[in-house]
């Protein structure tokens, strides 16, 4: 695929402040793009439809995953539906702007096959130990023991994806502008800013 723009990835577990670097960046540069991704979990409190996720049922998702439609998409925790929609990047791209999105390892692999190596940056956020994700899931929301244990197998298999990345950088509890800064000083690197 011919296209001059950049496609950069942050990645990392659940709660390893993913969504806080995205608000980060959205704030600090508007000339990215930001793709919105459908999911097909329910809305969480502070959320509304349209800004970060699409939330669309189930037989949706299903109908443009076998349409070929999503760029990526990935079945998370066993439970939820995630896909971020081919058109809207691969147009940016072709127009030379830079899109950022979050993405779940799962995605990586698969953006992987369509979009070249030269034109595809990885971000992974870690975080220092489960105890420490544990700590901030539970102040997002209150959760079951089976849920904290499905995300527990979830971390430590996430954990793994950051020897695939191009970059990994570690979410500190407490220092959310240093992390932020350090992932935005990335991206610039790459996109010749």
């Amino acid at each position: 695929m011919s296209t001059t723009g950049k496609f950069i990835l942050i990645l990392g577990p659940s709660g390893s402040g993913k969504g806080t670097v995205l608000s980060y960046l959205k704030k600090k540069h508007p000339e990215f793009i930001f793709p919105i991704s459908c999911t097909t979990r329910s809305k969480r409190p502070n959320e509304a439809d349209g800004e970060v996720y699409n939330f669309i049922n189930k037989e949706f998702f299903e109908k443009k995953k076998d349409e070929g439609d999503f760029l990526e998409w990935a079945l998370v925790h066993n439970k939820h539906y995630y896909g971020t929609l081919k058109k809207p990047i691969l147009d940016a791209m072709q127009q030379g702007k830079t899109v950022i999105r979050e993405v779940d390892v799962q995605g990586l692999q698969s953006i992987r096959k369509i979009i070249s190596e030269n034109q595809l940056i990885s971000i992974f956020l870690t975080v220092k130990n489960w105890e420490t994700l544990k700590e901030r899931i539970l102040e997002r929301s209150p959760m079951s023991e089976e849920e904290l244990a499905r995300r527990k197998k979830s971390f430590k298999l996430e954990m793994a994806w950051q020897r695939e990345c191009d970059y990994v950088v570690e979410s500190v509890t407490g220092k959310v502008d240093e992390v932020c800064r350090s992932i935005e000083n990335i991206i610039l690197s790459q996109v010749g800013v």
